[in-house]
């Protein structure tokens, strides 16, 4: 197997530079049927999928599976509003990476106090604000994967064979992996936090209830 480690390379600064969000304001501002938003979702992520023959942006059993666990408010008279779409688009970037109970943790507070706020801030205007300061990360992230690429590159040039290209690509991977482990790993322990600084404490029974509790057994 040879590789062409320049071709992959700027194959891979490309794909960066072609990553996109759906703005807001592309989003209809009237009401959905289930069909026209899996149709919407579809047409406007669809390069994000890995094999756009086989797999799926959003089907009709995601949308059913992510109301039944409360990740989205139910629809009204079958509609969709702007702002299920804007959830659902949280919910797509974030189920690659957290699992569903995660998701609802983090989302739920923000679905509960945005939902249907008219007024700044709002849902549009949050999800705006987080998306553009994704794009401004795009060039941190290009330096970032021509740093790792550079020091896989260093590696295993011993042999002066093919299999030193393997090992170089699987060290790209492998490098690009863990990186994705570790911000999981934050990610996680940052919504544990988070839910825990969340629940109300326990009360605890007062000690005069105590007491007379205690008699009435005696």
């Amino acid at each position: 197997m040879t590789i062409n480690t320049e071709d992959l390379l700027n194959s891979i600064l490309q794909s960066l530079d072609r990553i996109g969000y759906i703005k807001a304001e592309d989003i209809p501002d009237i009401d959905l049927y289930m069909d026209q938003v899996t149709t919407f979702m579809g047409e406007r992520l669809k390069s994000t999928l890995r094999n756009e023959e086989e797999d799926k942006i959003l089907t009709k059993t995601m949308i059913n599976n992510y109301a039944k666990n409360d990740l989205l408010p139910p629809p009204v008279k079958k509609k969709y509003t702007k702002n299920h779409v804007l959830l659902l688009i949280f919910i797509y970037y974030y189920k690659g990476v957290l699992s569903i109970s995660d998701i609802q943790a983090l989302l739920g507070p923000l679905t509960d106090k945005y939902f249907d706020k008219k007024s700044e801030p709002n849902l549009e205007s949050i999800y705006e604000t987080l998306f553009s300061l994704e794009t401004e990360q795009v060039e941190v992230l290009k330096q970032d994967v021509e740093e790792k690429f550079k020091i896989a590159e260093e590696t295993f040039q011993d042999t002066g064979d093919e299999s030193d290209e393997m090992m170089k690509l699987f060290t790209f991977i492998s490098m690009l992996s863990f990186d994705v482990y570790v911000k999981k790993l934050l990610i996680e322990k940052l919504i544990d936090g988070y839910t825990k600084k969340a629940k109300p404490e326990e009360s605890k029974p007062d000690k005069k209830t105590e007491k007379k509790s205690d008699k009435k057994q005696g």
